[in-house]
């Protein structure tokens, strides 16, 4: 009985000790940033999308709130942002924050959509894939294009339209 006991530990203590350890992998995290042309709080088939804006990758403690991880990114000509973080973030917040908007226009972000979080560990969550889209996040546009109420009529219908 102390023999398979000892033979057990053997061989369960290096997977148990090796779980927390950094794996040297990095995850991928993708994410759009987009110009609320309608100021409907959501994308619409108005939606553009901003080329050239900045967003902030923000990893904190989860107990003082410290930023120990931190990453700046430009979007690509389709709005589309690539964050390479590096190692397992296990007990930290992270989240995609944005930063500024080149677009004239469309430079104040919308307060429900400057986040979006990202879980940023393979440690007892399951997670099997190191890419992560993340939710888009958008600026607001100063003034809502003109087409803007009947766009929004076809999202909300009111009980005479249905």
């Amino acid at each position: 009985m102390v023999r398979l006991l000892l033979l057990f530990a053997l061989c369960a203590l290096p997977a148990l000790v090796s779980a927390h350890l950094p794996t040297g992998k990095p995850f991928f995290i993708k994410g759009r940033v987009y110009c609320d042309t309608c100021r409907a709080g959501f994308e619409t088939t108005a939606t553009t999308y901003i080329a050239g804006a900045k967003v902030k990758m923000e990893c904190k403690d989860g107990d003082t709130l410290r930023v120990k991880y931190s990453l700046e990114v430009v979007t690509n000509e389709n709005g589309t942002y690539e964050i390479m973080v590096e190692d397992d973030h296990e007990d930290q917040i992270c989240e995609c924050v944005l930063v500024s908007s080149p677009v004239t226009d469309c430079k104040v972000a919308d307060e429900g959509r400057s986040k979006a979080s990202a879980l940023l560990t393979g440690y007892m969550n399951g997670v099997v894939n190191r890419k992560h889209i993340v939710n888009n996040m958008g600026f607001l546009k100063d003034q809502p294009l003109p087409g803007c109420p009947e766009l929004l009529k076809t999202y909300f219908p009111t009980d005479e339209e249905q």
